[in-house]
């Protein structure tokens, strides 16, 4: 049973996110990010007491904000992790940081 946070992405050539970054909520700390597979994020968020949130950065304070629970959503192209469906823009996690940057897919 693990709290994780979710503060970026990865995406391929056709803008589709295949990692995220996790974070591992600890008794006294969070865990540096770690990279992971769509498919394991996935596998990660349905084992039984897992679960997620975003962790979005707040320019203007310059902190850490805890965002919107994650859930795995079972969608006509399989399973993939989305926050509160509410019709926000924030619902597919595509607004988090692109990790793309920083460390390159290799495709």
């Amino acid at each position: 049973m693990a709290l994780y946070r979710i503060s970026g992405v990865w995406k391929d050539s056709k803008n589709a996110i295949t990692h995220y970054a996790f974070h591992e909520v600890r008794k006294k700390s969070i865990s540096r990010a770690i990279k992971i597979a769509k498919h394991d994020a996935v596998r990660l968020l349905e084992t039984r007491g897992n679960t997620a949130t975003t962790w979005v950065w707040n320019y203007a304070k310059a902190i850490w904000k805890i965002g919107e629970e994650v859930t795995v959503v079972n969608g006509s192209n399989g399973k993939y992790l989305r926050s509160n469906p509410d019709d926000k823009k924030t619902d597919n996690l595509g607004h988090l940081i692109d990790f793309d940057w920083i460390a390159p897919l290799k495709e």
